[in-house]
């Protein structure tokens, strides 16, 4: 019997991902990839191809270049539909389909997918996604754009499906040089954009240069609307000036001259570090945007940060090396947790971690962000194992304790399987007066997008779908018109706007006849 049962988990751990995918193994699937440097037009190339099939599938990075796909199929008299985590704009008489990466459907077939920025297969916590989509995309023709780095990787994915691999070299459409001196931020030209690498950082440059220029400011904490907004009036020449975290570094097409790096040093969420060469190339490769400029230039404002950008920038490319990380699947989960005797996600995942052997180039991600949702989730025993996996998987930080208010309220409405109607946790002044006052309203939009992602999985339980959407569109123009104004830096003695809760999510009237305030507190990050 114990022979047996080593025997059942040995079967378990080891895995062929060719065998998850039986519909993409019936197509006999075409692989291309478009490789080259931003500004080569690889996906531009990519799209005319999803264009001309008769059915297709756009695979994107994030909800913005999802949107900006769907948008431009829709340009072209191409009927599509819309499905992120967060919204699905669906047309029954579409053929084609635009969708964020983590949300594709491994049934639905098509002529042609085009997997975008196909380098992300590298990213710490979300590179599983253009793994499993490569292996197991359900398309004819598979177009896989992306930058020379991932080329190898490609080549080891496809050497290992056994499937055809043609690639297509695109080459940088104008010259991108790099400037010979620093500029000085009193100095800059019109169609520039500072790299910084923090939300503060980005707004204190704003705060300075916005006495002298007109500011546009794009960093991750914003929602895509916002990011679309700003990025839309620096292209329409409303602003002189953007100023970035490498948000900008991926799918935006900005009508920036020059970029110049304002330090060469970034938090990675381990540890601070010098940017790299694929860092440097990535970003610096949105200068000079073709046919808006005859060439782009890289430069820094200071001398040092200079003199490191130089360096990193004529090195070689670093390569993705294998391993490739997978992320366990829902069968792989009830198995392991059924055999290893546990209700414990956070158990599951490091034993699935620790212990998978799959065939070919790939191991077992240990994603950071699911260990820290799963220790919460587990910390409700009467919570199912399918459900503790599913809220897992929702859009949260635990940097806020708005959103973990709110999470927690949420994980309650599902184990009392009660609707959770939305709330929002502050009340908004005409204006943020402060930087911590427009993060609150920053935090309030991510919460909000938690409860459309939980609309979409649970809609039962989490009906305000609609009233969330426009309370978002509310908030976002509130960022919006903040940041085109002056924000001081906080006072620790002054406390920020907000409302008490009226009750948390999960409370009933009776609970809370006499009035308890709940304010944004500190809490220890689980």
């Amino acid at each position: 019997m114990k022979e047996n049962w080593q025997q059942q988990l040995q079967t378990l751990l080891n895995c062929d991902l060719k065998t998850l995918y039986p519909l993409a193994r019936s197509l006999n699937r075409k692989l291309e990839f478009y490789v080259g440097p931003t500004n080569s037009g690889k996906t531009y190339n990519a799209m005319q191809k999803l264009k001309e099939a008769n059915s297709g599938l756009y695979l994107a990075p994030l909800r913005l270049l999802a949107l900006e796909g769907y948008e431009d199929l829709k340009a072209s008299n191409i009927q599509a539909s819309l499905i992120t985590g967060e919204e699905q704009m669906l047309n029954e008489d579409a053929a084609h389909v635009c969708s964020t990466i983590e949300m594709i459907d491994f049934d639905l077939d098509v002529d042609v997918a085009v997997i975008d920025e196909v380098q992300m297969l590298d990213d710490a916590d979300r590179g599983w996604a253009w793994v499993n989509a490569i292996i197991g995309c359900p398309a004819k023709k598979i177009i896989m754009t992306g930058s020379v780095n991932a080329l190898d990787a490609v080549k080891r994915i496809a050497a290992y499906l056994e499937e055809d691999l043609e690639i297509v070299k695109h080459q940088r459409k104008n010259e991108l040089k790099v400037l010979p001196k620093w500029t000085a931020l009193e100095k800059l030209e019109d169609g520039t954009a500072l790299i910084a690498f923090s939300r503060r950082d980005v707004l204190q440059l704003k705060q300075k240069l916005q006495k002298k220029y007109t500011v546009s400011v794009i960093y991750g904490n914003l929602s895509p609307e916002v990011r679309r907004d700003e990025a839309q009036r620096f292209r329409e020449k409303k602003s002189q000036i953007l100023i970035a975290t490498d948000a900008i570094a991926m799918g935006l097409n900005l009508p920036i001259k020059t970029i110049l790096f304002t330090t060469d040093t970034k938090f990675d969420g381990v540890s601070k570090r010098k940017i790299t060469v694929n860092e440097i190339v990535q970003i610096a490769g949105r200068a000079g945007r073709y046919g808006h400029f005859e060439a782009g230039y890289l430069g820094a404002t200071r001398r040092d940060v200079l003199d490191h950008v130089r360096l990193e920038f004529e090195s070689p490319i670093k390569t993705i090396k294998p391993p490739f990380k997978v992320k366990i699947n829902n069968n792989q989960l009830e198995a392991l947790a059924a055999h290893i005797k546990t209700n414990s996600l956070t158990k599951v995942l490091k034993f699935f971690a620790d212990n998978m052997y799959f065939s070919g180039p790939f191991i077992a991600a240990n994603i950071s962000s699911m260990l820290e949702a799963a220790k919460i989730v587990d910390t409700r025993f009467n919570l199912k194992l399918e459900d503790k996996y599913l809220l897992a998987q929702a859009p949260i930080t635990t940097k806020s304790t708005i959103i973990l208010q709110a999470y927690e309220a949420y994980i309650a409405s599902v184990i009392k399987k009660k609707v959770c109607h939305y709330k929002p946790s502050i009340t908004l002044p005409k204006k943020a007066i402060t930087q911590r006052d427009l993060l609150l309203v920053e935090d309030e939009v991510k919460k909000i997008s938690l409860y459309l992602w939980l609309s979409y999985k649970l809609p039962e339980l989490f009906p305000d779908h609609d009233k969330a959407y426009i309370l978002r569109n509310s908030f976002n123009s509130f960022i919006e018109k903040s940041l085109k104004g002056n924000l001081i830096e906080e006072d620790s003695s002054k406390k920020p706007f907000s409302k008490p809760f009226p009750r948390r999510e999960n409370e009933t009237k009776e609970s809370t006849n006499h009035k308890k305030d709940y304010r944004p507190r500190r809490r220890k990050t689980i």
